[in-house]
């Protein structure tokens, strides 16, 4: 394609207008980069001031967090277990249930059916996560209570399913994208050499949307880690190490929470950890997406 300028622009006819617009989107750009810049030098300053009364190798490596009750201490780890309990356990439900409802709605779900279930996912994103914490407090933990009596109001697993029925929308929708996206040529080529729907399904389909499939699954254990209301309602805000999914944990969302609805006063060590907790959280998502983003890149050429 030639490199001459076409626009109207170009010519002069309708220059000022673009000119004008042009400046207006780049205002909105500059506008998300800097919000995201003031975040990340608020969370630093903050931080700066906590870590130079708390030694950082204290902070990642401690395993009991109490920065408001005495004694007072600042491990960070319990509220880094409890946030990959919920995580973790939120995958288990999510991927699976999500990438089957993707193939379903791609390669087996009609016309008319999928125009219907996809909308109705959709909107189920768009729930409150408040509300689906009601629905855990009030649905979720009475059933598992049901089964293990021994479960108290709060417990780690209600936490983890709520969560992951939150999320499957994100990666049945995402992942239903990616591979709507595959040329419909690879699917007759394989129907052609006698393939069935389900081979279809797994072995061309799947592999040729892995980039977008993996990018939802990162995408939406990200949504995962930095959920908080939900987590707040449903798990507790007890900071402990525990293995049984029946006992109150603590993520860092949910001490966020409790930090802004305290009366701790502002300046004290209590308030300024809210900064290296936030900070610490802020690094696990940015992980998270820069390893979204590489796997899209790497499978995309891949397959390119």
């Amino acid at each position: 394609m030639s490199g001459t300028d076409l626009t109207r622009s170009a010519t002069g006819v309708g220059g000022r207008t673009d000119a004008v617009v042009r400046y207006v989107f780049f205002a909105c750009a500059a506008l998300s980069v800097l919000t995201t810049v003031g975040i990340i030098v608020v969370l630093l300053e903050g931080s700066v001031e906590f870590f130079r009364t708390v030694s950082v190798i204290g902070f990642l490596t401690g395993t009991t967090w109490s920065p408001l009750i005495e004694p007072r201490s600042y491990g960070v780890l319990p509220l880094v277990w409890g946030t990959l309990v919920i995580t973790v356990g939120s995958a288990l439900i999510a991927i699976p249930v999500g990438t089957a409802t993707a193939i379903y709605l791609s390669e087996y779900a009609d016309p008319d059916v999928r125009s219907v279930v996809k909308p109705v996912l959709e909107i189920l994103a768009g729930i409150p996560t408040i509300v689906y914490g009601f629905f855990a407090l009030s649905f979720i933990t009475p059933q598992i209570q049901r089964v293990f009596p021994e479960t108290g109001t709060f417990n780690a697993a209600a936490g983890a399913i709520v969560v992951g029925i939150m999320i499957v929308p994100m990666v049945s929708s995402l992942s239903e994208d990616a591979m709507h996206a595959v040329p419909d040529e690879l699917r007759e080529g394989a129907y052609g050499l006698g393939a069935t729907r389900y081979e279809v399904s797994t072995d061309v389909v799947i592999p040729a949307a892995a980039s977008g499939i993996l990018a939802s699954y990162v995408l939406a254990l990200s949504r995962a880690i930095g959920e908080t209301m939900a987590v707040t309602l449903a798990a507790g805000m007890a900071p402990q190490f525990t293995t049984s999914p029946l006992e109150p944990i603590q993520t860092m969302t949910a001490y966020m929470v409790q930090i802004g609805i305290s009366d701790v006063s502002v300046g004290s060590i209590g308030y300024q950890s809210l900064f290296a907790v936030g900070l610490t959280l802020f690094l696990m998502t940015l992980s998270m997406n820069l390893a979204s983003m590489w796997i899209r890149s790497r499978y995309r050429e891949e397959y390119r």
